[in-house]
């Protein structure tokens, strides 16, 4: 009873009335039912152990401490000046700018979605999404390098990229 009052008060009117109903029933049905080996949590799979047990931590390291969060920092401050100096050097052409800025914007890209994968899909809550995520953003990011290695040799390269969408 006390669980049909949470949900009528947290869900719209419309929705606690037909869908709230359905979500208690299961719940109750699955908390209820003998056979069951997972109990229902909302919200995603169940933690082992209790909420009071103790987290792991990693192992202090300095790579993955200030230093990480220096070379982050650097790498975001670095990105303006190296995309203003593409639109200078338009029409002429600088293959150690096209590098820089090529490494420079893909890893910028692979911390941030790394830091989206640590805090929405921490491996503790997704044992196998998370891992697996991570792993199919390591592969994207070295095909990414690969591309913009490519298209910086090959064709025309990122500064008169730049250049070119700029003036489009």
């Amino acid at each position: 009873m006390s669980a049909s009052i949470i949900l009528r008060s947290t869900l719209p009117r419309s929705f606690a009335s037909t869908t709230g109903r359905n979500v208690l029933r299961s719940a109750l049905q699955v908390r209820n039912s003998s056979s069951s080996t997972m109990q229902y949590v909302p919200g995603g799979p169940i933690y082992k152990g209790t909420v009071n047990d103790p987290t792991t931590f990693p192992p202090p390291s300095r790579t993955h401490g200030s230093y990480h969060w220096a070379f982050e920092r650097l790498l975001s401050a670095s990105l303006v000046p190296m995309t203003a100096a593409a639109f200078v050097a338009s029409g002429t052409a600088y293959p150690i700018l096209d590098g820089l800025l090529g490494i420079s914007l893909v890893m910028h890209s692979h911390i941030g979605f790394d830091s989206m994968l640590v805090d929405y899909l921490h491996k503790r809550k997704f044992p196998i999404l998370g891992p697996f995520m991570t792993w199919t953003l390591r592969a994207a990011t070295v095909g990414v390098l690969a591309g913009v290695y490519e298209f910086n040799t090959n064709d025309i390269g990122l500064t008169e990229l730049i250049a070119k969408v700029w003036t489009a």
